[in-house]
């Protein structure tokens, strides 16, 4: 079946997108995850990979055109397939297929524009596609309904939080209108296009649209219409994520503040919402600190506590019980998992290590942090130290394609920070130019933000070079698998005090193991070498930073 390929949102401010090249042509097969072609946003231009497999029978925005998000980009499906219903219903169309030559012209007329007025919305109407809020993004879940069906929607206005593969980030409306359809529930997690939800002046009717849309070829998670009233009133009671408490009240929270309040063992009952009549969302779950669970406990029915037992833990007597947890996979787990593979399988990984004296590092951190305001970290000193010797070895500091080979002369550097779920690299653009006080700075500011999943797109986006570092947890040496599309990767360990060698004497020094992962196509072991010597020199004499 034929599938309609829309212009994707690339980031989370692009309205409308130019293509720049076609990689496929119409008539080529097509797989999943081959190239369709590059596109350029308001930030970048960026490779577009296709999510389905089939042959390229339509092309609806040639190279160099300029269409706004959603438009028909492209048609696939199988080789011969008509496509003449999907063209009729595109807003880019082009002229419809020629009418056989024995059927009436005006029976071909009438059979090309039925389609079209089948797909045609009433004035004012929009409807609102899951975003591509990520390069790598392919799907998303929403989170929260910031709004809900009959509220009035400004352009501007916060309309849901939706989850990707690396954040929770905030949706907003980029149209004016009533809110007069929700696609896809809170909790639920739908493809990017699919039908999020649809905007349009109050009272319109728009029976039909839902249906209409998923015959054009877009993928929702809508139940039937003929299952969706019987299924309302379980639907209602999942989205409200309703908790008995003990004295039989009703306790309402959105499924992803009741999802964290499980994972943190943390009784709804005990939380206060600050939400619409009083549910309890997700920030009232993160900023929950358990000073009433004693006084609570301590006050419960003296027939729950005779009850107690009854429920007391499971004790696993038999020996060798076999015991396992499932624990299912979220988008960012999932596209580490897929990024990372293809990164090792696909790029030849080499590593080199070397070992520095930190002694002349410690007394200069010590000597910086000492100005009122200022706080430096070793991580900073290494990230300024890379940026410096990336500017005088840009062969590190570029990126494999299959025609040539990329030579970035910007230097925008990566720090993967682990947060819950897995790794995000927020990215500091143009370090080179930035002082050791603001890499410090916009470190902190980035590694919070990750943390608490309010990084944007954008800030993820464009690295050239990756450092990461696990010296704080003790970890003395270690090798990274290469953040694709950069070249190389820097692993940095944990400062150890042993004794070296300095002047033919034995001595108590300080050392640092630096571990450099280099692709074998881009960066030959003499040129990781150099780097790695470049290096050393920054980080064991910290004043050649500063000039």
């Amino acid at each position: 079946m034929a599938i309609k390929v829309t212009m994707p949102r690339l980031s989370d401010t692009m309205t409308e997108g130019t293509v720049a090249t076609w990689l496929k042509k119409v008539g080529d097969k097509v797989s999943e995850g081959d190239i369709l072609a590059e596109i350029e946003t308001d930030k970048a231009t960026m490779e577009f990979e296709s999510f389905n497999e089939g042959t390229l029978l339509h092309i609806g925005i040639q190279a160099g055109e300029t269409a706004p998000v959603d438009s028909l980009l492209a048609i696939i499906g199988n080789e011969g397939e008509d496509i003449s219903a999907l063209l009729a219903g595109g807003a880019a169309a082009p002229a419809a297929k020629a009418p056989k030559a024995d059927a009436p012209a005006a029976e071909a007329k009438t059979e090309t524009a039925a389609p079209a007025k089948a797909a045609e919305l009433p004035k004012g109407v929009v409807v609102v596609t899951m975003p591509r809020l990520s390069d790598t993004m392919t799907e998303g879940t929403v989170a929260t309904w910031l709004k809900k069906v009959g509220d009035t929607v400004a352009e501007g206005d916060i309309l849901a939080e939706i989850e990707t593969d690396k954040a929770t980030m905030e949706f907003e409306s980029f149209n004016a209108g009533t809110l007069l359809y929700i696609g896809i529930q809170e909790g639920n997690t739908a493809p990017v296009d699919s039908l999020l939800a649809i905007i349009g002046p109050a009272g319109t009717d728009i029976s039909g649209i839902a249906d209409n849309f998923t015959a054009g070829g877009a993928a929702t998670t809508s139940a039937p219409a003929a299952e969706e009233t019987k299924a309302a009133p379980a639907a209602e009671k999942a989205q409200e994520a309703v908790a008995e408490t003990s004295n039989g009240g009703r306790i309402l929270a959105s499924p992803l503040a009741k999802k964290i309040a499980s994972d943190k063992g943390i009784q709804l009952s005990q939380v206060k919402g600050s939400g619409e009549n009083g549910r309890i969302v997700k920030s009232d779950i993160e900023n929950f600190t358990p000073s009433a669970q004693t006084q609570t406990a301590s006050s419960a029915p003296a027939a729950k506590q005779e009850a107690a037992p009854s429920s007391a833990p499971k004790v696993f007597v038999p020996a060798g019980e076999v015991y396992t947890e499932e624990i299912k996979n979220s988008q960012m787990r999932k596209i580490i998992a897929k990024r990372l593979s293809e990164s090792l399988f696909t790029a030849p990984h080499y590593n080199l290590v070397i070992e520095v004296s930190m002694d002349e590092a410690m007394q200069a951190r010590a000597a910086i942090n000492s100005v009122p305001d200022t706080k430096v970290s070793f991580n900073d000193m290494v990230i300024k130290a890379c940026a410096l010797a990336l500017k005088k070895h840009p062969k590190i500091n570029s990126t494999w394609k299959e025609d040539a080979i990329i030579i970035n002369h910007h230097v925008n550097i990566g720090v993967a920070v682990a947060v819950e779920d897995g790794l995000v690299v927020p990215v500091l653009k143009f370090t080179d130019a930035m002082s050791l006080s603001q890499i410090g700075g916009s470190v902190r500011d980035l590694a919070g933000r990750a943390k608490n999943k309010k990084l944007g797109p954008q800030e993820m986006e464009g690295s050239t070079f990756t450092v990461s570092n696990l010296g704080m947890f003790g970890i003395t040496e270690f090798n990274s698998i290469i953040n694709q599309p950069n070249s190389a990767i820097l692993s940095v360990g944990a400062i150890v005090e042993k004794p070296v060698v300095k002047n033919g004497q034995i001595v108590v020094g300080n050392t640092m193991m630096l571990s450099l992962a280099c692709d074998h196509r881009t960066i030959d072991g003499a040129t990781g070498a150099q780097f790695l010597q470049t290096l050393k020199q920054y980080i064991e004499s910290p004043v050649t930073m500063l000039a």
